[in-house]
């Protein structure tokens, strides 16, 4: 008897349709799965045959072939465990319901061909969560067929995706008599709008930081016109503290934002059994002994990155020159093209990874060059050679530099608060609301650090007095043609935030003072 089961496995962050073909013929008794399977997917059929006998269904000991098409790519995980169950109850018989027929070619079972099915089995046929539930939805819904059934724990991730009918169970009993008797499963009922409703207290505010207040101000910049960001300073001047609450004035994600993100995410099996969309900007801070893998991402099974998982948010780099150099020159292209390409020989993959870079680094090894009340023990050319760890053309990617001083004590000391988050986001998301009109034709452009040069001769016209004071620039830090490119970029941000069409010199003087590093510290 032959059974075919519909399902689904993810390559990159998106899913493709896998048809699982089981075949049930006399012989000795063997199970064999043939489409290229890995590790789980082999080890699945010990899962499958203990599932299937504890939930009090007949396992047939005869010789079963499954085949997992299209069978020229690879499959991983555990999801395929619940189609293989099914499609060897199909071809013995065992959900044919009273509605069902028998053809030359095997046993029909009604609606089976209806749905994507994944799902991983407990030796007990508990169904258990799997990775790629919302890319796997999806594929259903563009496939037009009409729904998905997976584990109750993946409902509410599944639910997020209208126009198809998004069902859950708890055990295999439970979707075989779904199929077999008509039996009820659960149905997903997710509110997507008030997942978007913002927590009335973030867990940190930029009210709670005393003094910096001009850092306040690039960091508002950074976030109006999506700007990579780094922080030069002594330890212990709160640029650590600065950074954690950048998250916290960018605008709102977008349902498409929420949907690239949560797809991330979940392929990376970061998702919380129940949780559905992602809907606050992602802030990871890996630490400085992360691989070059570990940070775009890559391995022998390829998975997102730090800076995949960071897309939408916010990759927060604390002690930048620490980090080995060949890590973070992989860096360059996702910052330059917002997404990652991992080749390998059999396939390659894409994840985005469009987010804002923050970096936070001492002026020197010990801390305290340039610093006006502890003297630095390092000599001109250890201070050289520890900000030479920083390869040029990855610095000219980093858009705006902000030294970050030492608070005094008698701005520690006062007991106010200062501007809070919520006052900035206000502001930001006026100025992000003229960049979408800006770049309302424009694909892939989305805020004024993604402009092109083509965007910039548009929208980055200069008065005289601001092309003279960019010309006088140039020439004494004698900037790249990138770091050129990048004070426009800041330049037309900032006339942004002032709501002003035309971008002036007062305007390009200050972007002029964020390339710190353009210029000797101290």
């Amino acid at each position: 008897m032959l059974a075919r089961v519909r399902s689904a496995a993810v390559l990159g962050i998106d899913a493709y349709l896998v048809d699982v073909e089981t075949d049930i013929s006399n012989g000795l008794p063997s199970f064999t799965t043939v489409g290229l399977p890995q590790g789980a997917v082999k080890e699945g059929r010990e899962r499958v045959c203990a599932s299937i006998a504890n939930s009090e269904f007949s396992f047939p000991l005869k010789r079963i072939t499954v085949n997992l098409a299209p069978a020229d790519i690879r499959k991983d995980g555990s999801a395929f465990d619940l189609p293989i169950a099914l499609g060897i109850l199909a071809a013995t018989d065992q959900l044919n319901g009273e509605s069902s027929d028998k053809t030359a070619g095997g046993p029909t079972v009604p609606r089976l061909a209806d749905y994507v099915i994944v799902g991983e089995l407990g030796l007990e046929g508990d169904l258990r969560p799997v990775r790629g539930v919302l890319s796997i939805a999806l594929s259903a819904k563009a496939a037009g067929l009409k729904g998905v059934i997976v584990p109750r724990s993946n409902l509410a991730e599944a639910g997020v995706v209208r126009d198809v009918e998004v069902l859950g169970g708890a055990t295999l009993a439970d979707v075989a008599g779904f199929f077999a008797a008509g039996g009820q499963l659960h149905r997903a009922d997710v509110d997507t709008a008030a997942l978007f409703v913002r927590r009335i207290h973030d867990d940190v505010d930029f009210a709670e930081v005393k003094g910096q207040e001009h850092v306040k101000r690039a960091l508002e910049i950074a976030a109006a016109g999506s700007h990579n960001v780094m922080m030069i300073g002594p330890p212990g001047s709160g640029k650590t503290m600065l950074a954690r609450r950048l998250p916290t004035v960018l605008p709102e994600m977008t349902i498409d934002e929420a949907l690239e993100t949560t797809k991330i995410h979940s392929v990376a099996g970061l998702l919380r059994p129940g949780s559905s969309l992602v809907t606050t900007r992602p802030f990871r801070a890996p630490h400085h002994t992360i691989s070059d893998a570990g940070l775009v991402g890559g391995g022998s099974h390829p998975r997102p990155g730090e800076a995949s998982l960071a897309h939408g948010g916010v990759l927060f780099l604390d002690e930048l020159p620490e980090f080995r150099k060949n890590v973070l020159e992989v860096l360059r292209q996702p910052m330059e093209d917002g997404f990652v390409t991992i080749a390998r020989a059999a396939t390659s993959l894409c994840y985005p990874a469009r987010f804002m870079l923050a970096a936070a680094m001492n002026p020197c090894k010990c801390g305290f060059w340039g610093d006006p009340a502890r003297a630095c023990v390092c000599g001109t050319l250890e201070v050289e050679r520890y900000l030479s760890r920083i390869s040029g053309p990855l610095l000219d990617r980093i858009d705006i530099h902000i030294e970050v001083p030492a608070v005094p004590y008698r701005e520690l000391s006062v007991n106010r608060s200062g501007v809070g988050s919520a006052a900035i986001r206000e502001r930001v998301n006026g100025a992000r609301l003229l960049q979408q009109e800006r770049f309302a034709r424009r694909e892939g452009v989305f805020a004024n650090a993604h402009m092109g040069p083509r965007d910039l001769n548009r929208y980055c016209r200069v008065s005289d007095s601001a092309d003279a004071l960019l010309k006088t620039a140039i020439s004494r830090l004698k900037l790249s043609a990138r770091a050129y490119h990048r004070v426009l970029k800041i330049a037309r941000t900032i006339a942004d935030l002032g709501n002003n069409a035309a971008i002036e010199a007062v305007h390009v003087s200050e972007a002029i003072q964020y390339r710190s590093l353009d210029r000797p510290l101290g």
